[in-house]
């Protein structure tokens, strides 16, 4: 056998398993047919409606995890897996029974505000994100049903059929967990996405353009280096600039309302101050990079702030 031969024959058995004009596996594409499947959109609508209508005050903005700068709902689901986790490493143990129950009690118990805080982000989602969302929710019921009835069957008396239903609820719990990653990475949901604009644009300052054609009080589209950003005037010697599209789920801004100093996006209502970019209200959990200007000669320019 020559020295090349090794890499020849795991170069040929990786070309068998995945050619190199392969498309997405059968793992994206069904969950690429749960995105574009519109027969639940009707009964998606009614959801998200109860959902938006909630009585919930500044506590939807805690769910949303604005305080926090980022989502809460993945720092929450943390306590239920990592108890059922346990649960079922510990039912490989002898002499932890009691141990096990008191861990799937645990993640009984902590699920509901888990889920609390993922539903509230859901229904401030995209359509495609949402179908996605709401089989990693149906899922993730299907996780609670059979640790209930794991926990239910332990209490009986029954440890065998509790472990065995403990495991089918570890497994739904994957597949759930495992559509939750796609709509975080895959589909961006709750990314930042004004993310990128303080590494695209360039040190020092950027022409915006004429402050006689920027209307007052008005939020206008403008460029900087080809990174679209919104250009609020006011008064002859005020204009703020921030980037323009949100940092929730990159809605127009331009498209936006201004409300005491602020701008309110137009997609799912998160408001930005226009001082300084700060989300004052969710769903957004990150600010929207902002621009210092300054007007000379009549010109409009603009520089990114570092915060």
């Amino acid at each position: 056998m020559t020295h090349n031969t090794l890499p020849r024959r795991a170069a040929e058995t990786a070309e068998r398993i995945l050619p190199h004009d392969a498309g997405p596996g059968r793992i994206l594409r069904a969950v690429d047919r749960i995105e574009q499947f519109t027969g639940a959109d009707r009964v998606l609508d009614v959801i998200q409606r109860a959902v938006l209508a909630l009585p919930l005050g500044s506590a939807r903005d805690g769910l949303h995890g604005r305080w926090l700068g980022h989502p809460l709902h993945p720092v929450m689901v943390q306590v239920p897996l990592g108890s059922w986790l346990s649960a079922a490493v510990l039912d490989a143990v002898p002499g932890q029974r009691r141990a096990a129950r008191i861990l799937i009690a645990t993640g009984l118990i902590t699920v509901a505000p888990a889920a609390a805080s993922g539903w509230v982000d859901w229904a401030d989602l995209h359509k495609t994100q949402m179908r996605v969302g709401m089989v990693h929710a149906v899922t993730n019921l299907a996780a609670v049903a059979l640790y209930s009835a794991s926990l239910t069957a332990r209490l009986r008396g029954r440890e065998a059929a509790g472990r065995m239903l403990g495991l089918a609820g570890l497994g739904a719990v994957g597949v759930g967990g495992a559509l939750g990653g796609h709509l975080a990475y895959r589909q961006a949901s709750g990314a930042n996405h004004a993310e990128a604009v303080p590494h695209l644009v360039s040190s020092g300052w950027h022409p915006i353009g004429a402050l006689a054609d920027l209307p007052e009080d008005q939020p206008v589209q403008r460029e900087i280096e080809g990174i679209a950003v919104v250009a609020v005037r006011q008064g002859d010697q005020t204009v703020h600039v921030l980037a323009e599209r949100c940092s929730h789920m990159a809605g127009p801004l331009a498209e936006g309302a201004l409300e005491n100093g602020c701008l309110r996006c137009p997609w799912h209502g998160s408001v930005f101050r226009l001082s300084d970019g700060w989300n004052v209200q969710g769903p957004a959990t990150a600010p929207q990079p902002v621009f210092d200007t300054r007007i000379t000669g009549g010109l409009v320019e603009a520089k990114l702030r570092t915060r």
